[in-house]
């Protein structure tokens, strides 16, 4: 399966505070659960760092100098790339009011300073168990339930995220489309459950192809798309040729009858002129598999 689901994955916890001793007093008691920590003094770094970092909690000062926290909650929370990260507000205050405000401002929970060391355990796990389980319901939903690729939606964001990445950063993605060659034949001649069988071996195919970081999709029916991060134009040919010479070799079995399968292949990079935005980064790549049908199935294109 392409998409990860967790497992024993160590979660991570930003801390902002304008205070080395509660740092250092977080460190002594955080550090038997086995998270990774990651210390904010500066509170004006706090949003950039949560946007880079994209921890899976922040324990966050409500009274610093400069910016307090609840200005840098409402930042995170009204950012869509923060708004689901999880916020426990750190208060020396426990009157009703400011607990009440904590929660208005969209944070899961409060714990008063000094800490009590196993509340403040018992706290952080809370909201980490609870992110864990929302980011497994998240994940499930984006993904394809007969080939445990990414699906449609998740292609949709990724896509997004690397066309901002190239405006914002100038880093190159390659976007690779392609579909199995004469599917709707397969089908009509040896059932669906036969072309199933077909869709998810060139789903495995993928899988064992792709590089940490890449995103392996099922984008409909028997059409693929693969995102590759930090990949110009001819990596993506590169990797589109090995692919396509690996489902070619492929051999299924039908009864006593021997199956090849093909597939055809069209190439686009964030780095070509056209490409401004999803949209235009998918069209090129389609237009590329279009002429890749047209020119007779089972090959590659990557030029208009």
């Amino acid at each position: 399966m392409n998409a990860d689901l967790f497992g024993d994955e160590q979660q991570t916890i930003l801390i902002v505070d304008d205070s080395e001793l509660i740092h250092r007093l977080l460190e002594v008691h955080l550090r038997t659960e086995g998270h990774g920590l990651t210390h904010i003094v500066d509170p004006f770094e706090a949003v950039e760092a949560t946007r880079e970092q994209k921890p899976d909690l922040i324990l966050l000062d409500i009274d610093m100098p400069g910016l307090c926290g609840d200005q840098i909650c409402s930042a995170l929370k009204s950012n869509p790339e923060t708004h689901d990260i999880p916020i426990i507000f750190l208060t020396g205050k426990a009157d009703i009011a400011t607990k009440v405000r904590c929660f208005d401002l969209g944070a899961v929970d409060y714990i008063e300073k000094p800490f009590a060391a196993p509340e403040l355990r018992a706290r952080v796990r809370a909201a980490l168990r609870t992110k864990r389980y929302l980011d497994l319901l998240s994940t499930r939903a984006n993904i394809d339930g007969l080939t445990g690729l990414w699906n449609r939606a998740r292609f949709d964001s990724c896509a997004n995220a690397m066309v901002e990445s190239k405006r914002r950063y100038g880093r190159d993605s390659a976007l690779v489309l392609f579909d199995i060659d004469h599917f709707k034949r397969c089908n009509d001649r040896y059932g669906h459950p036969f072309g199933d069988k077909v869709i998810v071996s060139v789903a495995d195919r993928m899988t064992e192809s792709i590089r940490v970081g890449d995103t392996a999709c099922r984008y409909g029916g028997e059409e693929f798309a693969v995102l590759l991060e930090d990949a110009r134009l001819e990596k993506g040919v590169a990797f589109a040729e090995r692919l396509r010479a690996d489902i070619n070799a492929m051999r299924l079995r039908f009864g006593d009858e021997t199956v090849g399968v093909t597939a055809s292949f069209g190439v686009a990079s964030t780095e070509e002129a056209v490409v401004k935005d999803v949209e235009s980064f998918v069209a090129s790549a389609d237009s590329r598999l279009y002429l890749a049908k047209r020119g007779g199935r089972n090959q590659v294109r990557a030029a208009a």
